[in-house]
């Protein structure tokens, strides 16, 4: 009941300190008085102690969660951010390594989320600002429901299929 909640979720990517990064997310919540759903994924994000307006599980799919939420937040690997698109919902990438930078600012080019904050740079007055845009800003709801038409549009092994026989000449 109520209004959708945000998801919030890093894979295996927590840092050093899980309790940390979940208490960070959950006072950004309570700052913005969002609801919330929280995974704790591989990493083991866990928060101290329960709270009324966030759910918290282990697993669940994002094609059928994301299309439920209000806005996703999570690492910026290509799997989750592509789910979250493909699901036209805003998006903000907590970038730990590698790719998931990349991911984040396409996102953000995209219109479809604001610009990543670096985990190592994550606060809850970055993050409480983010998840306000994400819920606030029109042009960023309306970008990222584009998006996600687009991209439940593609066929996208058809795609692939293609330019592998281009490539190979056939």
């Amino acid at each position: 009941s109520g209004p959708p909640p945000v998801y919030v979720g890093f894979g295996s990517m927590v840092g050093h300190d899980p309790s940390a990064l979940a208490s960070t997310v959950l006072s950004a919540l309570r700052e913005t008085g969002l609801r919330g759903v929280l995974l704790r994924g591989w990493g083991g994000l866990q928060p101290t102690a329960p709270q009324d307006d966030v759910f918290v599980m282990d697993e669940i799919p994002h094609g059928w969660l994301f299309p439920r939420v209000a806005a996703v937040v999570h690492h910026g690997g290509a799997g989750t951010t592509a789910a979250s698109l493909r699901a036209g919902r805003p998006t903000l990438a907590v970038p730990f390594l590698g790719d998931q930078f990349f991911w984040g600012e396409r996102v953000a080019a995209l219109g479809a989320g604001p610009p990543p904050i670096p985990a190592r740079r994550l606060s809850v007055e970055r993050l409480a600002a983010a998840l306000r845009t994400l819920n606030e800003d029109p042009g960023m709801r309306a970008r990222a429901k584009e998006v996600g038409t687009r991209l439940r549009a593609e066929d996208g092994v058809a795609t692939a299929v293609r330019a592998l026989e281009e490539i190979a000449g056939l």
